[in-house]
């Protein structure tokens, strides 16, 4: 309720964003529904945004704030980048595992 609160600080639309973000004047089973389905729905839709941007990035490359367009430079996604992500992504799973079934407490 806290939190929720903070909108109302907003001028002339802060308490209507109250009311349509709750569903009602008070928070409820409409409004339980709607953060239940926000968090179970918002990672799906990072993971899907983030999928996005690596095809996007692979598929153009990245680019400089100079705006200088230098190709002998460049360095390919497959398999440099790919390889270092993956390895990372080994090295945290490793960490998180020894974590969970090592020191469980």
């Amino acid at each position: 309720m806290v939190i929720t609160n903070l909108l109302s600080a907003l001028p002339l639309i802060g308490a209507d964003l109250i009311y349509l973000l709750w569903g009602g004047f008070s928070i409820a089973d409409a409004s339980l529904h709607r953060f239940y389905s926000l968090h179970f729905v918002l990672p799906f839709v990072i993971l899907f945004l983030s999928i996005i941007h690596i095809a996007f990035l692979h598929e153009y490359g990245s680019n400089n704030p100079s705006g200088v367009v230098n190709r002998s430079d460049v360095i390919p996604f497959t398999p440099y980048f790919l390889i270092k992500d993956v390895l990372g992504l080994i090295v945290v799973l490793i960490a998180l595992f020894s974590i969970i079934f090592v020191i469980p407490d």
